[in-house]
């Protein structure tokens, strides 16, 4: 396929700083790759011209976390998850507070100040389980952020707690948790959600649960899954969303995507490859003009894709990923330490500095 040139009006307005339609976005997803990159690259630049000192051109950023899935039994059977089980399963668990606390331990024990903390729909928790959990960790791991609970997780609990949704948002909140991870958005629009995860919250219960916690005081990351059943247009489409949504609330700390993993899963689609993945990337960074981050996915693409990801939009290179058990179900396992992560970043030319889940820089943070 011969891409076409871009359109110098289009080009231009990004480099300007302007924001882009959608129509102008769907032009620019078909722009020759390294144009767009060279376009992404640019408003990164922009956007972290004036963040950490003036010095956010020379920064990437990255942090020591866990993820902890504290059950993997679920009743919504997501076409794409390999990783859940039903309460029958053999294999099916649910994680006390005392397990998990020594998972927080050995996190502690590198540097880390954050664990990211979801799991499946269990059709039986109740809300008991839940606020000891939080307030376990809390008590006894007083500097680790409770990164925590997807969105429809929240809508899950609202149903299986028989409460309203503001109120189980402000008790988990009051019990200890801290911000809450973007996990569960998928593509955000309805059809699509509808062929993939049919049992999951709709999109507007997705972004219901975003601006109750974004008015509550908890900031949360924004995602997306793609590379499945869903179409140029409804990545975009799902984009214009959390566009208007950080225009309302100002509360999404970050943009991650990533490509759907198929291995093991019932969803039947060619995966994406880097190429897709870069665009995708590099248009988020574009379009996404009030977002302060976009973060690389080495986790699925492997490291240096990840590597080349931060000339396509990206800032941070996510998390050290010390445990992960959602995406590896599915077929896909990078790991990297504190060092690798770091070198990764100095062989570009850029600062690696680990950072908080607010993107504040930690000082005196060095590899473990």
């Amino acid at each position: 396929m011969i891409q076409p040139l871009l359109d110098t009006e289009i080009k231009d307005k990004v480099l300007d700083g302007k924001r882009i339609t959608p129509d102008e976005a769907k032009q620019l997803y078909f722009a020759p790759l390294t144009e767009l990159g060279e376009l992404a690259d640019a408003r990164r630049r922009q956007r972290k011209a004036a963040a950490y000192g003036g010095r956010g051109n020379e920064i990437v950023t990255y942090i020591v976390d866990r993820n902890i899935n504290y059950t993997n039994v679920c009743d919504v059977y997501c076409k794409f998850c390999a990783f859940m089980r039903t309460e029958r399963d053999d294999d099916s668990y649910i994680l006390t507070p005392e397990q998990i606390g020594e998972k927080i331990k050995e996190l502690e024990a590198i540097g880390g100040t954050q664990i990211l903390m979801q799991g499946g729909h269990h059709p039986k928790l109740g809300i008991d389980y839940y606020l000891d959990l939080l307030h376990y960790i809390r008590t006894n791991h007083p500097t680790i952020n409770i990164h925590g609970f997807s969105a429809p997780e929240f809508n899950h609990f609202a149903d299986v707690f028989n409460m309203p949704l503001e109120e189980v948002i402000r008790k988990f909140k009051e019990a200890g948790l801290g911000s809450i991870p973007g996990g569960g958005g998928e593509i955000l629009v309805d059809k699509v959600r509808n062929a993939i995860s049919p049992l999951k919250c709709t999109s507007d219960q997705w972004f219901d649960v975003m601006r109750i916690a974004h008015r509550l005081g908890l900031n949360s990351s924004a995602t997306m899954m793609f590379g499945h059943v869903e179409s140029i247009d409804d990545r975009i489409e799902h984009m214009r969303r959390l566009r208007d949504a950080q225009d309302e609330t100002g509360g999404f700390t970050a943009f991650i995507c990533w490509t759907f993993q198929p291995e093991n899963t019932r969803l039947k689609a060619t995966p994406a490859g880097s190429h897709e993945y870069l665009r995708t990337q590099a248009l988020g960074r574009i379009f996404l003009d009030n977002f302060d981050n976009i973060q690389a996915s080495w986790v699925t693409q492997g490291p240096k894709i990840g590597q080349v990801a931060l000339q396509y939009g990206a800032n941070d290179f996510g998390s050290v990923m010390m445990e992960e058990n959602v995406v590896s179900a599915a077929g896909t396992s990078f790991r990297l330490t504190v060092e690798e992560i770091r070198k990764s970043i100095t062989n570009l030319g850029y600062e690696p500095r680990q950072r908080d889940n607010w993107y504040n820089l930690l000082e005196g943070q060095t590899p473990s």
